[in-house]
């Protein structure tokens, strides 16, 4: 069996606690010959049997898990030679990917993450369409995190420039959430890329989305933030780029503006101020 249907069969199988599954890719990063013995001792868990666990992968549920994931998406896993580099090198890359659309986007250049506040003024969408439509005639590919808000214009600029994206959601690829951006999800996983960690029928749960976060983080070397609240989950995003050592750039608004406050605050303390399309660009040469 291959190390990735192993790793694959761990992820879905809820016996299996995520710090054994990282466990097990981080020996499988490491050693050049594994035996099953060898394995079986890696599904070691405090008061259960490493060989009922091992039994657990294989149960008829699992593989039906498989065959439906498969059906609708394909899988990479951090032992792929197709995984970005990028994304490999963060604290805690994830293990499993689920997508749909054009992983070769993932290799692109001139990725840039694109967050902020669901809630937002008349500004943001102005903002978005004098920055980024220029930018994608030149390669920009964005990516964010298909939410209410700044994520939803974001894509939707670059769709509208017939211009790929990438999406990172925070439940299976099957579930539409926020529910009226089903459509745009349906678009983006044809005429860009979807990504999720999560496997198909998962649900939208409150811990899903800072997970998610850092893997947009991960992926790209720039991100840029676009009208933020004092306490928005977007300053998050900005957080996880500055420690994974990205660019965070954002764009600057009136100072009695609360969807302004956030990105104001990241300016003064340190962000590059977005004035310009150039000053984004400037930051992948």
């Amino acid at each position: 069996m291959k190390q990735q249907e192993l790793l694959l069969r761990m992820r879905l199988c809820p016996a299996i606690s995520p710090v054994t599954l990282k466990k097990t890719a981080v020996y499988f990063q490491q050693a050049t010959k594994i035996n099953q013995t060898q394995i079986i001792d890696l599904l070691h868990q405090p008061n259960t049997s490493s060989s009922w666990l091992w039994q657990q992968l294989f149960l008829p549920e699992i593989n039906q898990q498989i065959q439906l994931n498969l059906k609708y998406s394909s899988v990479m896993t951090i032992l792929d030679d197709e995984y970005p580099a990028q994304l490999r090198e963060i604290y805690d890359p994830p293990i499993i990917l689920f997508y749909q659309g054009d992983w070769g986007l993932t290799h692109q250049s001139h990725l840039l993450g694109v967050v902020g506040s669901r809630k937002h003024s008349a500004y943001a969408p102005l903002v978005i369409n004098q920055l980024l439509t220029v930018l994608l005639e030149r390669g920009l590919v964005t990516v964010s995190g298909l939410a209410a808000g700044v994520d939803q214009l974001a894509h939707q600029c670059s769709l509208n420039a017939a211009k790929p994206t990438i999406a990172v959601i925070g439940n299976g690829l099957n579930i539409y959430y926020p529910k009226f951006n089903r459509q745009l999800q349906q678009k983006i996983a044809i005429n860009g890329l979807l990504i999720s960690e999560y496997s198909f029928n998962e649900r939208p749960l409150r811990h899903h989305f800072p997970a998610r976060n850092r893997i947009i983080a991960g992926l790209v070397s720039n991100l840029l933030v676009i009208e933020a609240q004092h306490h928005s989950g977007s300053l998050i995003t900005a957080n996880l780029a500055l420690q994974e050592n990205r660019n965070v750039l954002a764009v600057p608004g009136p100072i009695n503006s609360l969807f302004s406050q956030g990105t104001n605050e990241l300016i003064a303390a340190g962000a590059k101020p977005i004035l310009q399309p150039l000053d984004i660009w400037e930051e992948f040469l």
